[in-house]
């Protein structure tokens, strides 16, 4: 049974939380018998925002980075696809609103939602800001796909604008200085989980989570 939940306030296209991804998947597969992981969609693109050349050169350049750190891996099909495609759209509400309706459906295939949305992006360059592709990746993640069609088309709009503002809140309630932040709540405490200096370093994250969990007995 779950002693604690990690409050995870990210966004589905923040490179830095794909960078992120990697511990708390972590601290999923090692911890997740006490540890719960509660996202919170923050909206980096709250509107559409059309990809130019100016911020295209700015991501490719924090990409560059993101990489080195974090080891993680950015695809062909992204930076030779997408991020130079004319017309390519970033919109952080169909994601969000995607997990949304896949934790409304079972909250347990939120965040491999989540994993499944970021790796889409980033490795294989699709445009997941489109509901057919949101609809396979969670069919992929476990989700049935036409109640997950149901579930998103409820979600989308107001109840997806009011998670951000309430994200938004919560990231100003515990300090946080922007995408990814991390808080971890015990007995209904919560405090920021430093994690930038485990980039790249899953297992000393994982370490670093369960020596703040109240000991087994």
């Amino acid at each position: 049974m779950a002693v604690a939940t990690l409050h995870y306030i990210h966004d589905p296209l923040c490179g830095w939380c794909y960078a992120a991804q990697p511990l708390v998947s972590a601290v999923a597969d090692t911890l997740g018998d006490r540890v719960s992981i509660r996202l919170h969609g923050g909206g980096l693109f709250d509107e559409a925002r059309t990809l130019d050349p100016e911020l295209a050169a700015h991501i490719v350049h924090a990409d560059e980075r993101i990489g080195s750190l974090s080891g993680q891996p950015f695809g062909k099909p992204y930076l030779e696809g997408l991020l130079a495609e004319q017309g390519t759209v970033l919109f952080s509400l169909p994601p969000t609103a995607a997990l949304l309706a896949a934790d409304a459906l079972d909250a347990g295939k939120a965040y491999p939602l989540l994993v499944a949305i970021q790796n889409a992006h980033y490795q294989r360059g699709l445009r997941v800001v489109e509901p057919s592709v949101l609809t396979e990746l969670a069919v992929e993640a476990g989700v049935d796909g036409d109640a997950f069609e149901r579930s998103f088309a409820q979600l989308q709009g107001t109840a997806t604008i009011e998670h951000l503002q309430a994200s938004r809140r919560l990231l100003r309630e515990v300090g946080g200085q922007g995408f990814p932040t991390m808080a971890l709540e015990i007995h209904g405490k919560r405090q920021i989980l430093p994690h930038h200096y485990d980039y790249g370093r899953p297992a000393a994250f994982v370490n670093r989570v369960a020596a703040l969990l109240p000991a087994v007995h």
